[in-house]
């Protein structure tokens, strides 16, 4: 059973902890096309800690509106995580957050060290995103440039003799 659940283990393993900022970089899928999308916040709780099945809470307010996210450690859609400031905290779940608005939800800084998680594979994911986003757009440029030549050919074919180059 370890041999099988090994191949799904990241190698660098983010030290989140409750109480921390973090930016969490997503890939995410819509229809063929794929993107990633970073969500910021508060990690509000972390659960079984550096296992496979490890998780932490993210919680951040989105135009008036807390939004949560449970995140799996060791998930292979996270390409990035970044902590970005860590606080002093108490409690291992801070999910008193929930109700707390404005300044009272602020917690005491310990340190604005910033640091990064990235697996080996996903710069090279990135960049093959990248890539396919340039391909696409030369695509539709290329369309659209086709599309305009066809449009001036039926264009000049209508008009005549009364286009004077």
């Amino acid at each position: 059973m370890e041999a099988i659940l090994k191949k799904y283990v990241k190698k660098n393993v983010p030290d989140v902890n409750t109480g921390d900022t973090v930016r969490v970089h997503i890939k995410v899928k819509e229809g063929v096309k794929e993107r990633v999308q970073v969500f910021e916040g508060l990690v509000i709780a972390t659960k079984h800690g550096t296992s496979l099945d490890g998780t932490f809470t993210v919680r951040k307010e989105s135009f008036g509106i807390g939004v949560e996210r449970v995140f799996p450690l060791h998930s292979p859609r996270i390409v990035k995580i970044e902590r970005t400031k860590q606080s002093k905290v108490r409690r291992s779940k801070l999910y008193y957050m929930r109700e707390l608005t404005g300044k009272y939800a602020r917690l005491k800084d310990l340190n604005h060290d910033h640091k990064v998680w990235e697996e080996e594979s996903a710069e090279q994911e990135l960049a093959r995103l990248a890539e396919e986003k340039a391909k696409e757009a030369e695509a539709e440029a290329a369309k659209k440039a086709e599309e305009e030549a066809a449009l001036e050919a039926k264009a000049k074919a209508l008009a005549g003799d009364r286009i004077k180059e």
